[in-house]
């Protein structure tokens, strides 16, 4: 299902969700009131909580179409009313420490919170309480200490809303604990340091601004500093066509990309002139609306550019790619608001090349791309998480692959990385660094892919593309191999070789020093975030024991190049770059 929508004015938006719950209509029909049945793939959690997400997700973008008279209104409020319902078939029961179910507690308080009137008010008393108990099972149990906080500050701020029982001292606990997350200049991690994604701005900044006009001035004012900060880097993420740095976990949640920019809207704050909030709005939906984001039936897949379960969590299920709708909440603000009426805008960027210290990543804008270098970032309870957060780049236009296997290199997923190996079966690439440097002009990452072999990578944005240099010190003999980014497969023929490299439909990579071979890589089937079968140019060496220095050059031309005794000069066309001859002990 392809959409020809312009997202530009309410009523496109409110198409777009239409069209997007359309193929569910007959779906609700087969199930329980308060449950939906998608599919038959696997969660950590069991297939009752599935059924529930599926049913509650879509309630993100549905609080205020459903306020309306249409069919989704009956569905979802008596969806609500059967799960809260103790005497119910449909009861959702009670919840555990950790529960899934307390993730999709968070829409409803969302609903209440914007849509009060046509949602709670709208119930009887006995539904209103039952709804309240139901909830505020939350406040008795553990959740982890990242995002999941603000599930417990939307529930509480909600139920005293609507004047139910609430927990104020466990909402300032929760407030203390999300300022304990925050790093500056509007960036937060998600619990622990070394995670800076967009659970940043589609969870933190967003149920923050969300619950920020029913906190007291000095939260509310807060929260609405952070999120003009933030606004000012965070827009560097997205390209000049809409799309957004693909980077770490959660990446079937899709359009949520742009959800904290829909938040600002609902929240009144123009972080940035409107027309440039819109213009990033609609260009993400409208790329979004362009990919192969839906199965063949009409509901949103597990994936990214197209339906594939390699690249998602153990927490995506059937129904967990409504989480994308989280966009449309912007539909509960009215026709009048200047976000509506704004015509949408290129972005006004500052600079070509933006250093987030805070979220440790250096960004790199070109005519049609961004690219993102990130130091010191790793999430290891996550599927795939070195592939997600410790590769050397990240480009809107080129993805990236995570792996199969690390048993035989085409398994691997390396694209941008270099892997190393003692047998040339296992190898391995940068998970951890044990330190790191965000500097205005390169990241350095210092790690150790073995305990007798450490590497110094220094990553420098150049031209169109970037220079890595590995001064390596290693103790055992190693296989390199060194990967830029990969592209869609079309076949041997559109390879093209150079003295030293290979460019390969758009990409490229080169060797300045240090290697030996240069190949065109076909990676395993669906490892690709874009494309379903992907190809990468890569350089090979063979390195025995002792020090070694290694310089490539990825998406750019060298020009010419000298060594000698102190330091390596690399001559481009419109810059030359000087690297001493260091070697790290």
């Amino acid at each position: 299902m392809m959409m020809n929508n312009s997202f530009q004015s309410k009523q496109d938006f409110k198409e777009a969700v239409l069209a997007i719950m359309e193929p569910l209509a007959s779906l609700y029909q087969n199930s329980p009131a308060g449950y939906l049945h998608l599919g038959n793939s696997g969660t950590v959690y069991n297939k009752r909580r599935q059924e529930i997400e599926a049913f509650l997700r879509p309630l993100w973008g549905l609080s205020a179409p459903i306020c309306e008279a249409s069919q989704w209104r009956e569905i979802y409020l008596n969806g609500i009313k059967e799960g809260t319902n103790p005497l119910s078939e449909s009861y959702w029961g009670r919840v555990d420490d950790y529960d899934q179910i307390i993730v999709e507690m968070a829409p409803i308080a969302v609903m209440i919170l914007l849509e009060k009137e046509g949602t709670w008010d709208t119930l009887s008393s006995i539904e209103q309480k039952n709804l309240s108990i139901w909830l505020l099972q939350i406040n008795e149990k553990r959740i982890p200490k990242n995002n999941w906080t603000l599930f417990r500050v939307l529930i509480n701020t909600a139920m005293k809303k609507v004047g139910m029982p609430y927990n104020e001292e466990q909402l300032l606990a929760d407030f203390k604990l999300v300022d304990s997350f925050y790093l500056g200049n509007g960036w937060y991690c998600d619990g622990k340091e070394t995670q800076v994604d967009y659970y940043v701005s589609f969870a933190i900044h967003y149920y923050s601004l969300i619950v920020m006009k029913e906190q007291n001035s000095e939260r509310s004012e807060i929260i609405k500093k952070r999120a003009i900060e933030f606004a000012q880097t965070f827009k560097y993420w997205f390209d000049p066509s809409g799309e957004a740095v693909p980077f770490g976990r959660s990446l079937t949640y899709r359009f949520a990309q742009v959800a904290f920019w829909s938040a600002l809207v609902v929240a009144d704050i123009e972080a940035l002139p409107w027309g440039e909030i819109k213009g990033i709005i609609s260009r993400n939906l409208s790329t979004w609306f362009n990919h192969d984001i839906f199965t063949v039936d009409g509901r949103l897949s597990i994936g990214y550019h197209y339906e594939n379960l390699m690249i998602s969590e153990g927490y995506n299920g059937p129904g967990s790619p409504y989480w994308a709708l989280k966009t449309f909440i912007i539909l509960s603000t009215d026709e009048s608001h200047p976000f509506w009426q704004a015509e949408a805008m290129a972005l006004n960027l500052e600079k070509d090349t933006c250093l987030i210290k805070e979220a440790r990543m250096l960004i790199k804008h070109s005519a049609n791309e961004v690219v993102m270098f990130p130091a010191g970032q790793f999430l290891g309870t996550q599927n795939h998480g070195a592939a997600k957060y410790s590769k050397f780049a990240y480009s809107t236009k080129y993805g990236f692959s995570v792996p199969v296997s690390n048993y035989a290199y085409e398994e691997g997923g390396f694209d941008s990385t270099l892997a190393l190996s003692e047998d040339d079966k296992f190898y391995r690439s940068k998970t951890e660094t044990i330190t790191f440097e965000a500097l205005e002009d390169r990241v350095i990452h210092f790690w150790q892919p073995f305990n007798d072999v450490k590497v110094k990578t220094t990553v420098i944005p150049v031209g169109s593309g970037h220079i890595r240099i590995h001064e390596l010190q290693a103790d055992r003999n190693l296989y390199i191999r060194e990967a830029g980014f990969s592209t869609e497969y079309r076949g041997r023929a559109l390879k093209e070789t150079f003295e030293q490299g290979m460019s390969y439909d758009g990409i490229s990579i080169q060797n300045v020093l240090g290697y030996e071979e240069v190949e065109l890589i076909v990676n395993a089937p669906n490892t690709h975030l874009f494309y379903p079968l992907a190809a990468m140019p890569i350089l090979k060496s063979q390195m025995p024991v002792g020090s070694h220095l290694l310089i490539s050059l990825v998406n750019e031309f060298l020009v010419k190049c000298e060594v000698t005794a102190k330091e390596v000069i690399i001559y481009l066309e419109e810059q030359t770059i000087k690297i001493p001859k260091l070697t790290i002990t």
